[in-house]
């Protein structure tokens, strides 16, 4: 089994099965300001001992002074660890002299022999092939530094500011057993940035692009969430969760939904989707259900005064938990990491996310959703989680379709709310338009919202 390097971040990790590999040349890319010089001290803090200090190499691009000034408002950066010899910074622009490369060489080679580093990082790379002067006396230095570290035993990591695509074309590229490249991508007005493996030699690891944030304690990475059909047999429920609507249980065979079961409700503002939510949450609370409702539509004090004239509260013991978020610069998959952490933490088994449209807006393409909401509904029916999902749609009558982005399918349940126009007065009216494994009456009713919630009324005819 091949010893690993963890990164400090436990999910970047998991995208790397374990971490980058000891005693290998990794290369780090990427466009400037994507966080290479992060990433690569995350690595030497954490992996730092006293026995085997990270030895970090300037050259030309940078001034070790401003590196460690900036280094400095990081948490990551322990100056214990400096102070100590753990962690050792130096300067090999200053070694670039007559002698070119050959110079890096010796001094590489002199570093080697007397601090026994475990790791040494060079940022930036790129500077030695600006000052090699031609592509032959690149590719011999490269071969000596290769020969340097494999024999030495020491993990080695490369800063260079290319694109990914310039990676590929790199002489670095060959000589390198793991490739991380980080990017910087518009997505219409917004700025996301994504990591992705290009290599990492006799290693599995997590494919495609994953979101990841740069903060003062470093890199967070969000892996992307795009699980595979699982083909293995699990056991489904038997149980039934109620709605926390009498007669729509009723409706749906004397007991609501599947345990664990996905249910789309759809309807036009203001037609009470949200109220359904909270009901189907506050029911299963006063079942030992734990709740969960993932809003992006009000903050928690608006849910509160909704809740409050219901006769519900959130944040009780064993209750509803609310997971507010702004749409404003949000990342698809480090949401629905904190909506994992959360479930976790309360031992939720009903989630209401309202609204879905809105986790659209941060995903970079329908197919990226699609595939984010096949893996999130899989994870959780697997869990035994009850998952409503809330979708606005434009018509307030007869509604034509209940979604562009064919979530229906991924439903177990769908309920239709909309507008019935009858003489000068609007009407309210719900119909369940499917229902997976449960017999229910497609029957189209008229209903209210009182102080008590919803109240269901008599069946509506929708002859025009």
């Amino acid at each position: 089994m091949i010893d690993r390097l963890p990164s400090g971040n436990h999910r970047l990790d998991e995208i790397l099965n374990g971490g980058l590999l000891k005693n290998s040349i990794n290369l780090i890319v990427g466009v400037p300001g994507s966080g290479k010089t992060i990433l690569s001290q995350q690595f030497a803090f954490h992996n730092a001992t006293a026995e085997q200090p990270a030895l970090y190499l300037s050259t030309l691009s940078e001034p070790l002074d401003k590196i460690l000034r900036f280094g400095e408002s990081l948490k990551i950066f322990d100056k214990e660890a400096i102070r100590d010899g753990r962690v050792i910074y130096e300067d090999l622009g200053q070694v670039l002299g007559g002698d070119g490369l050959d110079s890096i060489l010796d001094a590489v080679e002199r570093y080697l022999k007397e601090l026994r580093p475990g790791i040494v990082v060079i940022d930036s790379f790129r500077a030695f092939q600006a000052v090699s002067g031609d592509s032959t006396s690149f590719r011999r230095f490269l071969y000596g530094l290769t020969r340097l570290f494999g024999a030495s035993a020491t993990t080695s990591l490369w800063n260079a500011p290319y694109s990914p695509g310039q990676a590929l074309d790199a002489a670095e590229f060959a000589v390198a057993d793991s490739i991380i490249a980080l990017d910087i991508k518009h997505v219409g007005a917004r700025e996301l940035r994504v990591l992705q493996v290009l290599k990492l030699r006799g290693s599995a690891y997590r494919s495609g692009e994953h979101a990841y944030r740069i903060t003062d304690g470093g890199f967070s990475v969000f892996p992307r969430l795009a699980d595979s059909l699982v083909e293995s047999t699990y056991q489904l429920s038997s149980e039934r969760s109620s709605t926390g609507i009498e007669a729509l249980d009723q409706m749906l065979g004397q007991g609501g939904y599947w345990a664990g079961s996905t249910t789309l409700v759809a309807g036009p503002s203001g037609i009470g989707k949200t109220l359904m939510g909270l009901h189907f949450l506050f029911r299963g609370a006063d079942s030992g259900e734990p709740g969960i409702h993932a809003t992006f539509q009000e903050n928690t004090t608006q849910l509160a005064r909704i809740a409050q004239s219901f006769g519900w509260k959130f944040e009780e013991p064993g209750g509803v938990t609310v997971l507010s978020r702004s749409v404003v610069d949000i990342y698809i998959d480090e949401w629905v990491y904190q909506l994992l952490d959360v479930i976790k933490k309360t031992s939720a088994r009903r989630v209401v996310i309202d609204s879905l449209p809105d986790v659209m807006t941060a995903a970079s393409d329908p197919a990226r959703f699609r595939e984010w909401m096949f893996s999130l509904t899989q994870r959780l029916e697997r869990a035994g989680v009850s998952l409503m999902m809330v979708v606005e749609v434009p018509e307030l009558f007869q509604l034509r379709r209940i979604s562009e982005q064919g979530l229906s399918h991924l439903a177990d349940n769908v309920v239709l709310l909309q507008y019935v126009q009858e003489g000068p007065e609007l009407a309210r009216a719900i119909t369940i338009l499917k229902t997976r494994a449960l017999h229910h009456r497609p029957t189209v009713h008229r209903y209210e919202i009182t102080e008590k919630g919803f109240v269901l009324g008599d069946v509506l005819s929708m002859t025009p």
